[in-house]
C-alpha cells in the first residue's frame, strides 16, 4: 500500500511539472509562424534553385548560350541553347533546362557565368505532385514571366526608342574651339 501511494504522490508532483511548465509557455512571446499565411523572409545568402537574370536597362535575359555554366556543372543537369537573332551582335539564350532533381546547389554555374547572368532564386517552398517538374525546369519560361512584370513598370516605347542605333560608338558633337565661337 505504501508503494502504491508513493507511485500516486510520484505522478502528481510530475503532473504539476508539467503544468509549471505549460503555464511558463503561456505567457511568453508567440515566435511561431502561423504558415501557409505568415512566411518568413529569406536571408540574403540563400540558395534556392538557379534562375536567369533580366537586364535591368533592355528587359532581355543577360544570358549568351556560352555554356559556360552547362561544362561547369558536376551534377550535368544544365542543358542550354541559345541562336543568333538578327539584329544583335550576340546570341541570346533560347532554351535552358534545369534538372533539380540532381542539382546539389553547389553554386559552380553561377560562378562560371562571365555576364552575371544566373543567380540562386529565393524560393524554398518549391513543391508539386509531380517528379517530372523538377526533372525538367524551363528557366526561359520563368524568365518571360519576369519579363512581363518588367515591361509593366516601363512607360511605352516612342518613335525615337524603337530607331536602331548605330554600330560604331556614338560621339557626342564637340563644342566649337573658343577661338572660333561667333562672339554675338
Amino acid at each position: 500500500m505504501k508503494a502504491a501511494l508513493q507511485e500516486l504522490f510520484g505522478g502528481f508532483m510530475s503532473l504539476l511539472t508539467g503544468m509549471r511548465i505549460t503555464l511558463g509557455q503561456f505567457f511568453k512571446p508567440i515566435i511561431t509562424v502561423q504558415y501557409p499565411h505568415q512566411t518568413l523572409k529569406m536571408p540574403e545568402r540563400f540558395r534556392g534553385h538557379i534562375e536567369l537574370v533580366l537586364d535591368p536597362v533592355t528587359g532581355k535575359p543577360l544570358c549568351t548560350a556560352c555554356k559556360l555554366c552547362e561544362r561547369a556543372c558536376p551534377s550535368f543537369c544544365i542543358l542550354v541553347d541559345g541562336a543568333k537573332i538578327e539584329g544583335q551582335k550576340i546570341k541570346s539564350v533560347t532554351d535552358y533546362k534545369l534538372n533539380f532533381t540532381n542539382c546539389s546547389l553547389c553554386g559552380a554555374c553561377v560562378e562560371a557565368c562571365p555576364f552575371d547572368a544566373i543567380q540562386f532564386s529565393k524560393e524554398y517552398n518549391v513543391v508539386s505532385f509531380s517528379r517530372d517538374v523538377f526533372s525538367n525546369m524551363d528557366l526561359v519560361k520563368g524568365l518571360e514571366e519576369k519579363q512581363k512584370i518588367w515591361a509593366q513598370g516601363r512607360p511605352a516605347p516612342t518613335a525615337r526608342d524603337a530607331a536602331p542605333l548605330p554600330d560604331g560608338p556614338v560621339e557626342e558633337p564637340r563644342p566649337a574651339p573658343a577661338h572660333r565661337q561667333e562672339i554675338s
